[in-house]
């Protein structure tokens, strides 16, 4: 069993810190929090699926040009407890989220050669009107399965965007007076961030894909039709209560054999 991540190389001093930034400017990133060897393992694991996908009619859910996304089915090395519930993001999420939430989400977005940059937007429509400033309400966990570096198209933010009206956004973005900041990292890196914050992917101008995990966590009164978890029972019932409870998922007797993705709408 893969050691997945070091938890006493981070303190309570440092999580009061990610919580503290990922309020102000919508993002916080976790150097180091994964063993590289467990990404090593999920790299070889998501090489051998995304190419059955490729193959596999509605395998893939485009992403524009040269992008795509695909939902980790929950097998090994992608169901792992370490990972989607482990205690450096939970203990951000607890500070950050002022009720029960819940995970939705296990899936990868995939720029590989021939990928531009998007459209900027963002993942979710705000709760109300985007006049109005909410809490944290909903959150992507990414980390890279492959070093992120300027030529394979790293993700890009404008920090603090997350509380500002989307229009009001654009034009500062536009103006430059808030940068859209490239976001490098290496294999075993963690990086939490707001949907609501102004973003985009870039090209990816390797021949390699690029393969960023995103976990999605919502509160529990979220509605989020466009993504599920399906997890097979046995899996499911041998989960620790606590952990069950974190799932927002479809219990199943057998896994589905071919998923078609439904992830298609994405930019607001």
């Amino acid at each position: 069993m893969i050691q997945t991540t070091d938890t006493a190389k981070f303190s309570t001093t440092d999580l009061n810190r990610f919580a503290e930034e990922l309020n102000r400017d919508g993002i916080c990133v976790i150097r180091g929090l994964f063993d590289r060897r467990l990404i090593e393992e999920w790299g070889d694991a998501f090489n051998e699926l995304f190419q059955k996908r490729q193959n596999q009619p509605g395998g893939l859910a485009p992403r524009e040009q040269a992008r795509f996304y695909l939902t980790f089915p929950w097998v090994a090395p992608f169901a792992n407890v370490d990972v989607f519930a482990n205690p450096v993001i939970l203990g951000i999420l607890n500070r950050v989220f002022y009720q029960e939430y819940k995970m939705v989400q296990l899936g990868a977005d995939i720029p590989v050669q021939g990928s531009d940059y998007q459209e900027i937007h963002r993942d979710f429509r705000p709760l109300f009107s985007d006049q109005i400033v909410t809490p944290l309400y909903a959150l992507a966990v990414n980390f890279p399965l492959v070093e992120v570096t300027a030529d394979n198209g790293p993700f890009q933010m404008a920090r603090g965007t997350h509380v500002l009206p989307r229009e009001e956004g654009l034009v500062k973005v536009a103006a430059g007076e808030i940068p859209m900041e490239s976001f490098y990292m290496q294999p075993g890196d963690v990086m939490i961030r707001s949907p609501l914050a102004l973003h985009r992917g870039s090209p990816n101008r390797t021949n390699t894909p690029r393969p960023m995990v995103v976990m999605g966590y919502v509160m529990h009164w979220l509605h989020t039709a466009k993504v599920d978890l399906t997890v097979q029972r046995d899996y499911y019932e041998s989960l620790p209560e606590q952990v069950r409870e974190l799932l927002r998922c479809h219990v199943v007797e057998q896994l589905p054999e071919n998923k078609v993705e439904t992830y298609v709408n994405f930019k607001y």
